[in-house]
């Protein structure tokens, strides 16, 4: 049997380290890229990004609005940009926030966690806010095909704090409860030390105390929003995040990106080296 997605991170951490960059086409950095603001110029943004970074990361993550906005074309985009990441043997998380009960849910993991599917990628971020147990399928579905889920849980950004950091039917915060019932889920997955296939989004601007988190077990991906652009630096990495530091995957997009398509590649392997001595020093 093929590793669960859990795993598959965990190895990518271990040979590359815990950068992931954001394939995050914003207007300005097309423009500063000298690349046209519409569907040719993200694909393009998309590409060259994938090409520069391949030999330097494991992990990288479309975020798939900036695609969206062009429609049809934009998507068809999207669907190249995916293929070339994930043929270069990148893990590929498709930041599309998708939440919705029953078989609308269903039908969205299906679209971007089925082999075969024009938008498929490894992992697909998603909100629990319709209730855990209405991402159950998509859960399934993942875990049938090696895929994962990376599921909202204390978010970087100031508007979500006054919901995520609330008090839950459980007695702790919101956020609290979101991973306590993911990680029951994981625990039904994994054996041994080996870690489960739904990850969370924590932000790495958040104060897990404020937030009402704690360190969770079984062991599970974390993508780590938050770096860069944000404020949050590699060598915050260990304090912020703790005994679970190994489990974070840290995402920086404009950050890397606004070093150009000429400083790209060097500036994510400067970058990913940073981490990895954050990680281990």
């Amino acid at each position: 049997m093929s590793a669960g997605f859990g795993e598959r991170v965990r190895a990518g951490i271990d040979a590359r380290g815990p950068l992931c960059v954001g394939i995050d086409p914003h207007g300005s950095l097309l423009a500063s890229w000298g690349l046209s603001d519409d569907a040719a110029g993200v694909r393009e943004f998309g590409l060259r990004t994938v090409d520069a970074v391949a030999p330097h990361v494991a992990i990288v993550k479309p975020q798939v609005s900036f695609f969206e906005r062009f429609g049809a074309a934009g998507f068809a985009a999207l669907e190249d940009v995916l293929s070339a990441a994930r043929n270069a043997g990148l893990l590929v998380i498709a930041d599309a926030k998708r939440g919705d009960i029953g078989s609308t849910m269903d039908a969205y993991a299906a679209a971007w966690l089925s082999p075969g599917s024009s938008l498929e990628a490894d992992a697909l971020t998603v909100n629990p806010y319709l209730g855990v147990g209405a991402l159950d399928g998509a859960l399934g579905l993942a875990r049938a095909h090696g895929k994962g889920l990376f599921v909202l849980a204390a978010t970087s950004n100031p508007e979500g704090r006054a919901l995520q950091g609330a008090v839950g039917s459980t007695g702790g915060s919101v956020s609290a409860q979101v991973v306590a019932e993911v990680s029951a889920r994981n625990a039904a997955e994994v054996q041994g030390d080996a870690w489960g296939s739904a990850g969370f989004v924590i932000g790495a601007t958040v104060d897990w105390t404020d937030a009402g988190l704690a360190a969770f077990a079984p062991s599970a991906p974390i993508l780590a929003p938050g770096f860069g652009a944000q404020g949050a630096e590699p060598r915050d990495l260990v304090a912020r995040f703790g005994a679970m530091a190994p489990c974070v995957i840290a995402s920086e997009s404009r950050s890397i990106l606004s070093a150009g398509p000429d400083g790209l590649a060097d500036a994510t392997a400067a970058r990913a080296a940073e981490y990895r001595e954050a990680l281990h020093d």
